[in-house]
């Protein structure tokens, strides 16, 4: 099917379209909440022709669904993108730059965009990529898992936490869409120190897993607390810098909080390794080293655990 037979289908007068890139695991999940709301709801692929794909969702209760997802083609960008209202970018953090940049100048001065990926950086390089548009952050627990290429299960319930960044803010109709779609949804005024909160869950977790090949259980052993303790200070005097303040005892609770709840998981940084794939320990790790350098301190424990995925990473470099 055409996306010009696709508009024909719906009233763009009375729905709100929301494009998504990125049809991995979240954003598959994220597509099938907000289709079952009154949003028209679309991803946006790289391919030259738009096409519907067959697309399956298992829900917590293993009740299994399939609906006709839409896919907008580069021919049919500068057509579809107008009408877009709200763009979520569910790539991984080293992606979406990239992604964003031939699709921000067919987007109306309008339209808004949410970023929805691990770690913390690429909105700082958006923000400057704009061209009017709102931009905001947001940052999800919920667990969902690719059985195959279209076929996503969603694995936990999780929260769902979103706010404004920088631009113009998003329209009432959809921020209600939103949170009325994704179950245990927020939106909060200020969503950096959420963010930073979750990054400090991700800069012990993620890295240490993985370079000890274990599961997240495993991290609760004496033998990785230095470690764990250290890099989560390190993030926390780092945020304070950024007129982040955070509480450390805090912190450090919801990290073994979290290895207890998430004991027999294994972290996606361990599966990327594992999988011979990148990492996001950029956009972890490495932007509290970042974050860091510009303010003129030490995050010694960060950048030891960035070098360290880095050095597993140039083990298979060649293979990837």
């Amino acid at each position: 099917m055409s996306a010009n037979n696709y508009s024909a289908i719906i009233d763009k007068h009375k729905l709100p379209q929301v494009s998504i890139i990125g049809a991995g695991a979240i954003g598959q999940l994220i597509y099938q909440q907000l289709s079952r709301s009154n949003t028209q709801v679309n991803f946006i692929s790289r391919a030259d022709q738009s096409q519907q794909q067959a697309v399956t969702f298992t829900n917590l209760a293993q009740q299994q669904t399939t609906c006709a997802a839409m896919f907008i083609g580069r021919n049919d960008w500068s057509q579809q993108l107008v009408d877009t209202k709200l763009l979520i970018v569910c790539v991984k953090a080293y992606q979406v730059v990239t992604a964003l940049k031939p699709l921000i100048k067919r987007l109306r001065h309008d339209c808004h965009i949410l970023l929805l990926h691990n770690g913390m950086g690429p909105h700082l390089e958006v923000a400057n990529m704009l061209n009017g548009q709102g931009l905001s952050l947001g940052t999800t627990s919920q667990g969902a898992l690719k059985k195959s290429a279209w076929h996503t299960q969603q694995t936990g319930q999780g929260v769902t936490q979103l706010g404004h960044f920088t631009g113009p803010m998003l329209s009432e109709t959809i921020k209600m869409s939103l949170l009325s779609s994704i179950p245990q949804s927020q939106w909060f005024e200020d969503i950096l120190p959420m963010l930073w909160q979750k990054l400090a869950i991700n800069v012990a977790i993620n890295p240490m897993t993985a370079i000890h090949d274990c599961r997240n259980g495993e991290l609760a052993a004496a033998q990785y607390r230095k470690t764990i303790t250290a890099a989560v200070t390190e993030l926390a005097q780092v945020a304070a810098a950024e007129s982040i303040m955070l509480d450390l005892t805090v912190l450090l609770d919801r990290v073994y909080q979290v290895i207890e709840l998430t004991a027999a998981n294994y972290s996606s940084m361990h599966q990327d390794v594992q999988h011979q794939r990148k990492t996001e320990i950029e956009a972890i790790n490495g932007f509290v080293v970042l974050m860091a350098s510009k303010h003129g301190k030490s995050a010694r424990t960060n950048q030891q655990l960035l070098a360290s995925i880095t050095a597993l990473e140039q083990t298979y470099s060649n293979k990837a």
